[in-house]
C-alpha cells in the first residue's frame, strides 16, 4: 500500500507502478492480511482498475470475498474490486491445515500439538 500512497509523490514509486501496470502477470500475496483504510481501498481499486483486462493476476488471501467489505471498510469499493477481480477468473479455494503452521518451528523446537490447535483457532 505504501507504493500506491506515494505514486503521486516520488518518481521511483511512479516508475514501479508503471512497471506493475505494464506487466503480463502481477502476484499479490496475503492481500487481506490486515484491514486497510478507505483511502488505501480506493488506491487499491485504482490499481485493480488499471490492471483489469490487460494483466493476469494471482491473488492470495485468507479471507473469503464475503469478508472483504468489513476489511476494506467500503461496500461500494469492495463490490467494484471484486467485480473486476472475479470477472473471467478461476478461484481456487484451499482447505485443510496450514502448511506454515504444520511445519513451523519455534526457537525452542517444534510446536506442540496443543499450541498448533490454539493458533489454528485464532485464525
Amino acid at each position: 500500500m505504501g507504493l500506491l500512497k506515494t505514486q503521486e509523490i516520488t518518481r521511483s514509486s511512479r516508475a514501479r507502478i508503471k512497471r506493475l501496470t505494464t506487466s503480463d502477470l502481477v502476484i499479490i500475496d496475503d492481500l487481506m492480511f490486515m484491514a486497510i483504510d478507505r483511502q488505501e481501498a480506493n488506491l487499491f481499486f485504482q490499481l485493480i482498475n488499471k490492471l483489469y483486462g490487460q494483466t493476469s493476476l494471482i491473488i492470495t488471501f485468507n479471507k473469503g470475498p464475503e469478508e472483504w467489505g468489513e476489511i476494506l471498510g467500503d461496500p461500494a469499493i469492495t463490490t467494484a474490486i471484486l467485480d473486476r477481480i472475479l470477472h473471467k477468473s478461476e478461484v481456487l479455494a484451499l482447505t485443510g491445515d496450514s502448511y506454515r503452521l504444520k511445519h513451523r518451528q519455534t526457537i525452542f523446537g517444534p510446536l506442540q500439538p496443543d499450541i498448533i490447535k490454539t493458533l489454528k483457532s485464532d485464525l
